[in-house]
């Protein structure tokens, strides 16, 4: 469905984070058993050092934006046209091409008026939750290439976002970065939890503390 549409909560980590708009600015309160979900999935997470980034590269995720679902889309059109209100296509490629549109950033509470173009289209960027990097030193680098695809074009991993913000998150986790817009910070968490949950990378502990500390304040 085009435009950010708000998800009604169901019952795991995952919908916490969809408790907010996805890719919008609002947010709600998510309730104390969302909280308490969260916090087991981050209580069964793996605890760890940072393995080294020796070997690292974008290309061992696959190509960029690849067409996993094979709707004839790009990953990234798939959540640009998601995450954006008000879109238009460019004509021709069956919508999956997005011209313009709106996002109301989660991560700064701007709202941006997106422009393809090769000066304007990098104002909306779309961003993994859990950066590649982080993904590769704590785990990913003994996948094998078909789940590291996977993993870095899973909508649950995916968010578009301002542009300047996302370049600011580079590959932190939570323990150096968490979104400057506060309101955010619970479904910010919670969405990081799914999905190390779901793909098993683990976490420090400098940055399990700073999810658990997230979570006491939800």
């Amino acid at each position: 469905m085009a435009g950010a549409a708000t998800v009604a909560m169901l019952a795991g980590c995952g919908d916490l984070a969809a408790q907010s708009t996805i890719g919008g600015a609002e947010s709600s309160k998510p309730d104390s058993a969302s909280i308490a979900d969260a916090r087991e999935k981050l209580a069964d997470l793996a605890v760890k050092g940072r393995a080294p980034k020796t070997g690292y590269d974008r290309d061992k995720f696959g190509p960029a934006w690849s067409d996993v679902d094979h709707n004839g889309c790009d990953t990234r059109n798939d959540i640009l046209k998601r995450d954006l209100e008000d879109e238009t296509f460019k004509a021709g490629t069956h919508d999956c091409i997005v011209l313009t549109g709106t996002l109301h950033d989660p991560y700064g509470g701007k709202t941006i008026h997106f422009e393809r173009g090769q000066d304007t289209s990098t104002k909306v960027q779309i961003d993994h939750l859990v950066p590649l990097s982080d993904a590769w030193q704590k785990g990913a680098q003994k996948w094998s290439a078909d789940k590291r695809k996977e993993f870095a074009n899973d909508p649950l991993n995916l968010l578009a976002v301002d542009g300047p913000l996302n370049g600011q998150k580079s590959d932190a986790d939570a323990a150096t970065w968490l979104p400057p817009r506060k309101a955010y910070r619970c479904a910010y968490i919670a969405r990081q939890i799914d999905v190390k949950a779901k793909y098993e990378v683990w976490v420090t502990s400098a940055e399990k503390d700073a999810m658990e500390s997230i979570l006491d304040g939800c």
